[in-house]
């Protein structure tokens, strides 16, 4: 068969097969043109979930007619300065967009260059391009995508329904105005308005937090931690939610690199090592993370939808978000979610009838607590628990023994002096499970096995710290054969695995062999533990696999050696538990993500009562 040159049109109908995947697609294509022309106002319109038709204006500076004419030619761009794919500033830059939309599409384009009076309107169908023509606009420009797809109706037979293709439209849309809070959007379905927020005044963080506020709800900024670090010339800021505040899916993590929506496994896969000591593995946090680069140390060109990115220095960015993540949690102590204050108080408001939260001792399943719409009051009741602890604090620590047992200090301080202390008083214990002690405005219910188990574990993860990790010697070194690549992976970071007590070498092609291993493993398949390493290695550069292996027997032991459910305290023992609760980081939750305590405002337990 003869070689010939594919026609213009054929081309851009490939190009657009790689660009726009489905509605959603274009939309992010002509919203990022409307950012990058300067826009302030963006509105888009949808029918059918954008089959019939998309509908994208803004108050952008515009286009000239020359302009307009060479904007919808393939590979013509504003956006790219001296061919310099290293130094790339803006959202849209390869020139792809508007031609390959125009070939699958009747397509129309409006637009009025800043300062001029005369607008002007380009179509396209079928790859016909019309010539430029005067039209009525007042300001910027307006694009009109009209039966997407009509030209390729194999990939239309494969778009979802117009509800679905709706929902990864606005999905895009609040990752776009998350990035860009100081730009007003609307999205509308049909004559419905579906979205729509206006644009924000005032310091960087303010208006971001307010923007996330606007899209995630006010729950997501009264359980999130600032996150503002900086290391290399990489900066991180943005907000994290805290442990206790979590879903049972990744779907609220939102990543940002240089203002670009990603989603990229090196940035997922730091968010989960961060959050690992925290969470169950079936548990995700709810998270805005924005990631300024150096534009040469960041290749936005390897994929024709920008979804993904490669980073020059890949251990910094994962270093530095797992830093910044881990200090804010550490610096939020034992602060728990307000949701679980909200779950509490709804369950006891007579007229409603919230079911319980399953309680699982192990690192399974457990569903979040339901949330109420509760009155003025909540929003800062774990703030209170952030100030930084007494002097006084330390004389009321007592370290906590083996064997589910209490060593207890005598103290000199009145009982009643203690409910000046965050965790207060105890004031006694119900079912010999739960503690119950008085603050100075409220009171607290502690869960006695939750909390000890994180105070032991903590104390583990100290202990793995410093580099103390008891090895198992085999007996018989055990080869394990796997791919050379593999084993090449595995070498490069053995001074690295051997710091976490699993010792190997290589041994001949395609073989390691494994002399010792951490003992906290137990009876462990070592062969499947080699291969999960490199293939960890491959995935995310970093040995995830093993630090997860260690951490979750050191949950397990925690677990076993913690006070246990149904066990009668003592006052004082009760006591020693709520001043250690205070002074260790993350005593909030237990190490599964569930809340180890739940306080009450006096105020509000008034309230139930109709006191007030």
């Amino acid at each position: 068969m003869a070689i010939r040159l594919l026609s213009e049109n054929t081309i851009n109908q490939i190009a657009a097969g790689e660009v726009i995947e489905r509605p959603a697609s274009a939309v992010k294509e002509l919203v990022e043109n409307s950012i990058d022309a300067g826009a302030k106002n963006i509105d888009v319109v949808m029918q059918d979930g954008g089959r019939t038709l998309i509908s994208v204006a803004d108050d952008g500076h515009g286009m000239s007619a020359g302009e307009l004419t060479l904007a919808v030619e393939r590979h013509a761009t504003s956006k790219l300065q001296e061919n310099d794919l290293s130094n790339i500033v803006t959202m849209g830059f390869r020139g792809e967009a508007l031609p390959s939309i125009a070939s699958v599409s009747r397509f129309s384009f409006k637009s009025r260059e800043q300062g001029s009076d005369d607008a002007w309107k380009i179509s396209i169908e079928g790859g016909r391009k019309s010539a430029p023509e005067p039209t009525a606009l007042n300001h910027g420009s307006h694009v009109e995508v009209r039966d997407l797809f009509y030209s390729t109706p194999a990939r239309l037979k494969f778009l979802k329904t117009d509800r679905t293709e709706f929902s990864q439209t606005l999905d895009v849309i609040k990752r776009l105005s998350m990035a860009n809070p100081d730009i007003a959007f609307s999205l509308y379905n049909g004559e419905k308005r579906a979205f729509q927020v206006s644009a924000a005044q005032g310091e960087l963080l303010d208006t971001r937090l307010r923007r996330l506020g606007a899209i995630l709800g006010a729950e997501f900024t009264e359980n999130a931690l600032e996150i503002n670090a900086e290391r290399e010339g990489f900066k991180l800021t943005g907000y994290a939610g805290l442990p206790t505040y979590n879903r049972g899916n990744a779907q609220q993590q939102y990543l940002f690199v240089n203002g670009r929506p990603v989603k990229d496994k090196l940035l997922n896969g730091a968010v989960r090592g961060a959050y690992m000591d925290f969470l169950a593995r079936n548990r995700h946090p709810v998270l805005a993370l924005f990631l300024e680069v150096p534009t040469d140390m960041v290749d936005v060109n390897v994929h024709p939808a920008k979804a993904e990115v490669r980073f020059r220095e890949s251990g910094v960015v994962r270093g530095l978000i797992v830093g910044a993540l881990r200090h804010a949690l550490s610096e939020a102590g034992h602060r728990a979610s307000t949701s679980v204050s909200n779950a509490a108080l709804g369950a006891f408001t007579p007229e409603q009838h919230s079911p319980t939260m399953p309680y699982h001792s192990g690192r399974q399943q457990y569903l979040q607590m339901p949330t109420s719409n509760m009155s003025g009051g909540l929003a800062e009741r774990s703030y209170d628990y952030q100030a930084p602890l007494s002097s006084d604090t330390e004389a009321f620590l007592a370290p906590m023994g083996r064997n589910e047992a209490l060593e207890i200090e005598s103290y000199g301080t009145a009982p009643e002096d203690l409910s000046k202390f965050p965790l207060g008083a105890a004031r006694g214990q119900l079912h010999e499970t739960y503690i119950i002690s008085q603050t100075e405005s409220g009171i607290i219910i502690v869960d006695q096995h939750a909390a000890h188990e994180r105070l032991v574990y903590e104390r583990m993860k100290k202990h793995m710290a410093g580099g103390d990790i008891p090895r198992q010697v085999l007996l018989l070194p055990e080869v394990v054969e796997i791919e050379q690549s593999a084993v090449d992976r595995l070498m490069s970071r053995q001074e690295e695995l051997e710091g976490l007590g699993l010792i190997f070498e290589a041994f001949g092609e395609g073989a390691i062999v494994v002399r010792e291993f951490p003992a906290l493993l137990g009876d462990t398949d070592i062969a499947g533990l080699i291969r999960d390493l490199a293939d960890e290695i491959a995935e995310l550069n970093q040995a995830l696999s093993l630090k997860e292996k260690l951490e979750e027997v050191c949950s397990t032991m925690a677990c076993h050696g913690s006070v246990r459910a149904g066990r009668r305290m003592a006052t004082a023992e009760m006591n020693a538990l709520l001043r250690e609760m205070e002074a260790t980081p993350h005593s909030g939750q237990c190490n599964h993500g569930r809340p180890t305590y739940v306080e009450l405002k006096l105020s509000d337990v008034e309230r139930l009562f109709g006191r007030r």
